[in-house]
């Protein structure tokens, strides 16, 4: 396996609270991260050697814009080719626009910035266009993210992470409960593989503020503050990992079976069946499937 991405939720916090959103991000989240805590994962980062791609992502990493704008700086300098993910809140205006991506000109290899309806009134809203502008006279490449509604079946999946043009939603975090009951179901048995993520080669792990290393949201494979880095990727075995384990072996439709629960009817997902069985699965594994956030909105 060789790690070659790091993405931060520098915070769980975020402008809005879409129906969509894997981790459960609100403005009442909780969970943000210090420069401090930015620079030791950068330096453990650097460590492991294979490192290449910096993410700053949220909730909504722009609340945290002081600690965003050193971030991005000092990632650059360390040699990392680095990336944003925002919603645009900020781009209420072309020139205002312009103020807030100042500083990350000639810096970022791109920003990519949500264009749907979760977020906005319209696909296309003013604000995302406002960001395109801005971008594209700072000379920031800029892409955006669309995620389809649950009825739209032309979608693409995503896999991986979310790419730059319209996706399938995946039915984790918020979506698990606001959103699937909007598409159409499948039996439990049938969701044999995990399509979205490579859990054996992940090439890219998520960050979030307490230091938990998820391979997924809300599956994790240690905290990078209590344990480096290079020994947390040294010693994950796919495998024999509780949970990737059994989804490597067979899908949600194993990881059900081989802890003996009992699952509802019918699924949006594969997201959707993994997403309710990790919930009831949390008390026995809390190390694993944390934090919080990832389950549920902490007030």
């Amino acid at each position: 396996m060789k790690l070659t991405g790091l993405h931060l939720l520098l915070t769980y916090q975020c402008t809005l609270e879409c129906d969509h959103c894997f981790v459960w991000s609100s403005p009442w989240q909780t969970g943000t991260m210090t420069l401090q805590q930015v620079r030791e994962i950068l330096r453990q980062g650097q460590a492991l050697g294979t490192v290449k791609e910096i993410y700053f992502e949220g909730g909504e990493p722009f609340l945290c814009y002081p600690i965003l704008v050193k971030g991005v700086e000092e990632a650059v300098e360390a040699g990392f080719t680095v990336g944003i993910v925002s919603n645009a809140f900020w781009a209420t205006c072309v020139e205002d626009a312009i103020e807030w991506l100042k500083p990350f000109a000639g810096k970022l290899a791109d920003i990519s910035v949500s264009s749907d309806v979760y977020h906005w009134d319209e696909q296309y809203g003013q604000k995302v266009q406002n960001a395109q502008e801005a971008a594209t006279y700072l000379h920031i490449p800029l892409g955006t993210i669309s995620v389809a509604q649950p009825e739209t079946v032309s979608a693409a999946p995503a896999v991986g992470q979310l790419p730059q043009s319209e996706s399938r939603v995946m039915y984790r975090g918020r979506a698990a409960v606001k959103l699937s009951e909007r598409a159409a179901k499948r039996a439990w048995e049938t969701f044999t593989t995990c399509p979205y993520e490579n859990l054996r080669d992940p090439g890219r792990v998520h960050v979030d503020p307490f230091g938990y290393l998820h391979i997924c949201q809300g599956i994790t494979l240690g905290n990078l503050f209590e344990t480096p880095l290079s020994e947390i990727w040294a010693s994950f075995d796919p495998d024999s990992h509780p949970i990737t384990g059994p989804l490597l072996a067979g899908g949600p439709a194993e990881l059900t079976r081989r802890y003996d629960l009992t699952p509802d009817f019918g699924y949006a997902d594969a997201c959707h069946l993994c997403y309710t069985t990790r919930e009831k699965l949390r008390a026995r594994f809390p190390a694993i499937l944390a934090p919080d956030q990832m389950y549920r909105v902490i007030e």
